[in-house]
C-alpha cells in the first residue's frame, strides 16, 4: 500500500481521500492528539486549583436542582401517548432550560451565538446535527428541549437518565434484535404526526469524531422522508479541549480542562429548511448525502465515506495495534465501496489465499487486478490498485491485498491474518525472507516498517522466520509492534468509557 511512515504524527492520514478525486488529504477523524504549551500549563495549574472546583460545584448542584423539576413532569407519562401541554409542565420546560443554560454557563459557556432561525417542528421534524465531537453536544440539546435518540440503558443513570426521560427520547436496546428496526418505525411516527410531537435531533455521523471531516451519514433521521433542518456546531476555543474521540483524551480530562478555560465560546448555526424530492424520499442515502453536502460547506469541512465501521478498526484491540495514521482506513473504504467485504468468513479469506499464493508473487496491473477482483474498471477499482502499489511501479502483490482484507474483516484476530499470510509466503522450506515479513508487517498495520529490529531481537540462524518463531515471540514480547517495528509510542487508549458504553444511535 503507500504507506506513510510508521513513526508519522498521530495528526497525520493515511491518503484518506474525499469521495471527489482531487479533494485535499486530512487527519484520521477517529483520533485527537491534545498537547499544551507550557504556558497552557501553567494557566491550567492556576485555574485547577482556583475556578475548577467552584464551577464543578456549581454545574453538578445546578444538575440537581434540575432533577425534581425533571421526574415531576415525567411521572404519568408513556412511551407513545403525547399528553396535553399543560401550563404547569410550560412552566417546567421553562424552568428546566433557565437551569440548564445556567449549568452550561457555570461551566464556561457564557454566551452561546446562534445564528439562523430554528424551524417548527410541522415544517421540519427532523433536526440534524453535525459535526459530532464532545458530550457538550447536549448543549443545544437543553436549549431545545427537543427529543433524541438514546441507548435504553441511559434511563437507569442517576439525575441524568431523568433529564433524558424528560425530553421524549426514542429509545434504542442493543439486546433487542428488533430495536434498529423498531427505532426507525418511532421516528416516522413522530416525524409524520404533523408537528404533535418534539422535534427530534439526530447526530447522522453517528460516533465522535475530531471536527476535521464529516463522516458518512446513517440513514435513520432520512428513512421517514420528511423535511430536515441542518444544524451545523462549531466551537471555537483556540486550545481545543471539547474533542472527545475514540482514542485521546479521556471523559474526565476533557471535563477538568474545559472548566479550567475561562471562556468556551461556541457558535450554533440552523441552515434552511431541507425539504426531501422524490427521488430522496426513496432512496435515504441520496437524501443524507445531499443533506452532508450542504452542512459540509456551511462548515467549510471535507467529506469522507469512512464511517462507524473504520472506528471499529481504528481502535481494535488486536495485538498489531492500528496506528492512527494507518492506510488501512482508505482501504477498508474502498473495499466496502467495491462490496469486497460483505460475507468474507474465515473461508473465504482461506480460498482468497489460495488463489494469490498460486500467482506465486507475479504483480499484477491495474486491468489484471481488476480481473482478479472480477469486477469491471472504475475509479474505485483503481483507487485500490494504487494504494496497494507500494513500489510506485504500477503493480501489485496480491498477497499484500489478502493481508489486508484480513485485518479489516477481523481486526482482533492478528496472529489469524499473520498465519494466513505465512501460509502466501513461504516457499518449500519454512519461513519468510525479512523482505517478506516487512511486507507483510507493512500491510497488516497500513504504514510502512522496518523489521531489521524485529529479526535482529527473533536471533534467528537460518535468515527466515517460520510463523512458529513469530508467534512464540509475540507471546513473550505481546507489544513488540510497539517496540521493534516502530519509534512512536504506543497508541493512545480508548479513553473514557468502555467500547459499549462509548457508542452512539443514529
Amino acid at each position: 500500500m503507500k504507506l506513510p511512515n510508521s513513526n508519522a504524527n498521530s495528526h497525520a492520514s493515511a491518503d484518506v481521500t474525499d469521495s471527489q478525486l482531487g479533494a485535499p488529504t486530512f487527519r484520521n477523524p477517529f483520533v485527537y492528539e491534545l498537547k499544551l504549551t507550557a504556558t497552557e500549563k501553567i494557566k491550567m495549574a492556576v485555574m485547577s486549583v482556583t475556578v475548577f472546583p467552584v464551577r464543578l460545584l456549581a454545574t453538578a448542584s445546578l444538575m440537581l436542582l434540575a432533577w425534581p423539576f425533571a421526574l415531576a413532569a415525567s411521572l404519568g407519562r408513556t412511551p407513545f401517548t403525547l399528553e396535553t401541554q399543560s401550563l404547569w409542565r410550560r412552566c417546567v420546560d421553562l424552568a428546566l432550560r433557565a437551569i440548564m443554560r445556567a449549568m452550561w454557563f457555570c461551566g464556561g459557556f457564557h454566551w452561546i451565538r446562534v445564528k439562523g432561525e430554528r424551524a417548527s417542528p410541522s415544517q421540519a421534524p427532523i433536526l440534524t446535527l453535525a459535526p459530532h465531537s464532545s458530550y457538550f453536544d447536549a448543549i443545544p440539546v437543553t436549549m431545545t428541549m427537543a427529543s433524541i435518540v438514546a441507548k435504553a440503558e441511559s434511563k437507569s443513570i442517576p439525575v441524568w437518565g431523568t433529564l433524558i426521560n424528560f425530553i421524549r427520547p426514542v429509545f434504542v436496546s442493543r439486546a433487542d434484535p428488533d430495536s434498529r428496526r423498531n427505532t426507525v418505525e418511532e421516528i416516522k411516527r413522530r416525524a409524520q404526526s404533523g408537528g404533535a410531537w418534539p422535534q427530534i435531533m439526530i447526530f447522522p455521523e453517528g460516533t465522535c469524531t475530531n471536527r476535521s471531516s464529516l463522516l458518512r451519514y446513517k440513514p435513520g433521521a432520512f428513512i421517514p422522508g420528511v423535511p430536515v433542518q441542518p444544524v451545523v456546531l462549531r466551537y471555537l476555543n483556540k486550545l481545543d479541549t471539547i474533542t472527545w474521540t475514540w482514542q485521546g483524551p479521556g471523559a474526565f480530562k476533557i471535563l477538568w480542562l474545559t472548566l479550567c478555560q475561562f471562556h468556551n465560546p461556541m457558535e450554533l448555526e440552523y441552515l434552511p429548511v431541507y425539504t426531501p424530492s422524490e427521488e430522496e424520499r426513496k432512496d435515504p442515502a441520496l437524501f443524507a448525502n445531499n443533506v452532508r453536502l450542504i452542512m459540509a460547506k456551511a462548515l467549510q469541512l471535507p467529506l469522507t465515506e469512512l464511517s462507524f465501521d473504520d472506528c471499529q478498526l481504528s481502535i481494535s484491540q488486536g495485538l498489531l495495534h492500528i496506528p492512527s495514521n494507518s492506510s488501512l482506513l482508505e482501504f477498508n473504504r474502498l473495499v466496502r465501496l467495491l462490496r469486497l467485504q460483505g460475507g468474507t468468513t474465515d473461508a473465504v479469506l482461506q480460498q482468497q489465499a489460495s488463489r494469490a499464493r498460486k500467482l506465486c508473487g507475479d504483480r499484477l496491473g491495474l486491468e489484471d487486478f481488476a480481473l482478479y477482483l472480477n469486477l469491471p474498471l472504475s475509479e474505485a477499482v483503481r483507487q485500490l490498485h494504487h494504494l496497494l502499489d507500494q513500489r510506485g511501479e504500477g503493480a501489485v502483490d496480491v498477497r499484500l491485498y489478502v493481508v489486508a482484507l484480513s485485518v479489516v474483516c477481523r481486526p482482533s484476530r492478528s496472529m489469524d491474518t499473520l498465519r494466513l499470510a505465512f501460509r502466501m509466503f513461504e516457499a518449500e522450506e519454512a519461513g519468510v525472507r525479512e523482505e517478506d515479513l516487512e511486507a507483510v508487517l507493512s500491510a497488516a498495520l497500513g504504514v510502512r516498517v522496518d523489521a531489521c529490529r524485529l529479526v535482529a531481537a527473533m536471533e534467528t540462524t537460518t535468515g527466515k522466520i517460520t510463523y512458529d518463531e513469530l508467534q512464540h515471540f509475540a507471546e513473550l514480547h505481546p507489544n513488540f509492534c510497539q517496540r521493534y517495528l516502530s519509534s512512536s509510542p504506543p497508541p493512545p487508549q480508548t479513553n473514557g468509557f468502555t467500547r459499549a458504553q462509548r457508542r452512539k444511535q443514529d
